[in-house]
């Protein structure tokens, strides 16, 4: 697979989506989008997520209807995944109750833009633990149309949970 490949499936282990859902709810119970990203490895056209990365300081503003992560942060994050060898391969973020699971405008205009990469919308803030992948929007990088929301079959079929195996929370950022 070619660097800007696009994986034909992702392999997600349970334990990335939980770790992602509690991030991101401390930021929804202060009425905040929050977010994570996924690094991984690929083996064949097989990404597989093992590393779940918390952001924190300065360089990262979370509100209402908005994420901003500064290019800085951006820069720690590179930093663990050399260091773990591993490729940054997606990101899960939450909206509130009324701004749904697509991606918006904002998302989408300024939004990390690489073929392949995996966006995942998870909804009401992400307060709920239990929230399942297929309740999320799941939107993919596809160059020269930009991003696509997968259909529920196409995340059925492309979209792997796995059991036993453990992703790692990395912190980047003070």
């Amino acid at each position: 697979m070619s660097f800007f490949s696009i994986p034909s499936h992702w392999r997600i282990p349970q334990s990335a989506m939980q770790l992602s859902l509690k991030e991101m709810a401390v930021d929804g119970a202060a009425g905040c989008e929050g977010v994570a990203l996924w690094l991984g490895r690929y083996a064949g056209d097989v990404a597989s997520i093992t590393h779940v990365v918390a952001l924190r300081g300065s360089g990262v503003r979370k509100a209402p209807d908005l994420l901003q992560i500064s290019a800085g942060l951006i820069n720690d994050v590179t930093d663990l995944a050399i260091e773990h060898g591993a490729t940054l391969v997606g990101q899960i973020h939450s909206h509130g109750r009324l701004f749904g699971t697509n991606l918006s405008r904002t998302d989408k205009q300024m939004g990390i833009a690489v073929p392949g990469f995996l966006s995942v919308v998870a909804p009401d803030y992400a307060i709920r633990p239990t929230t399942p992948i297929a309740d999320c929007g799941v939107h993919l990088f596809e160059p020269p149309s930009g991003w696509r929301r997968m259909a529920q079959v196409e995340v059925t079929a492309r979209i792997v949970m796995t059991a036993g195996a453990d992703a790692a929370l990395l912190v980047a950022g003070g």
